[in-house]
């Protein structure tokens, strides 16, 4: 490491001004920026830490929707939301390990968008609305290809707002070591809409499988998907899966995932 100056801004319009500064980087739970540090792949002069906000953690439940602080830990979102909505607790529950989930954030997973995150499936799937210091932002309209998203230079998230689906669930299949998804499909079903968001799998990050939707929004059940297959030539090559085998896994994690929510 080298050295850094750490600013601790105990209110968000103190982070906001800290984070005026051309060299200041937020700082939320960590778990990606500081091993990128430690490998010298960024630099940041600055880092505004947003663990101390208090107007930035908590979960509020009410009016069919969970609204989720951006500093909120994942073990504390596993905890808050389990009455609510299982499927969005057990996809907190199963990030990481439990170091991970009780300094990782909901907001810094998806401010860093990485094409493996769990919360950006949910999110997708539950047509969710994360809120920053300056506006709100749609989940179809927030992600923009792996590691990218609509964030402006300078704002941050401050919450995330779920609407609250009838039926959902998440499958997983993730790689053993680091417990990132190799495959995780997030099944949500309300109103008569059905939304299947893919993470782990697409070679432009977290994608909605446009015929699983149509296929699950006429026969919601496993058979649905029965010789259903996305195309593997967008999918992740990689020495823990080819294109074909992510394809595949789509499937087969989407067949579970419906299961799970019929239960």
């Amino acid at each position: 490491m080298y050295e850094v100056i750490i600013t601790r801004p105990r209110s968000l319009a103190e982070a906001i001004e800290a984070l005026g500064d051309d060299n200041a980087t937020p700082l939320a739970g960590g778990q990606t920026l500081i091993p990128t540090m430690k490998q010298r792949l960024a630099a940041p002069e600055v880092l505004v830490s947003l663990a101390g906000i208090e107007e930035l953690s908590g979960v509020t439940i009410g009016d069919g929707e969970i609204t989720i602080g951006a500093a909120t830990t994942h073990a504390d979102v596993a905890r808050e939301v389990a009455g609510a909505c299982p499927a969005l607790a057990a996809l907190a529950g199963g990030i990481g390990d439990p170091a991970v989930r009780n300094r990782g954030t909901i907001g810094g997973s998806l401010a860093n968008n990485d094409p493996a995150a769990d919360y950006p499936a949910a999110v997708l799937a539950c047509d969710a609305t994360i809120i920053t210091n300056d506006r709100e932002i749609r989940s179809d309209e927030f992600f923009d290809g792996m590691f990218g998203t609509a964030l402006f230079e300078g704002e941050i998230i401050t919450g995330v707002r779920f609407p609250i689906p009838e039926r959902a669930a998440y499958a997983k299949f993730d790689q053993p070591a680091s417990r990132f998804a190799l495959t995780g499909v997030f099944v949500a079903a309300g109103g008569g809409v059905v939304r299947v968001a893919v993470t782990g799998a697409g070679e432009d990050g977290v994608f909605r499988w446009d015929a699983a939707e149509q296929a699950l929004a006429k026969d919601f059940s496993p058979s649905a998907i029965e010789g259903l297959s996305p195309d593997p030539s967008g999918m992740i090559g990689d020495l823990h899966g080819t294109p074909e085998y992510r394809a595949h896994l789509v499937g087969v994690m989407t067949k579970r995932a419906v299961e799970a929510a019929l239960g």
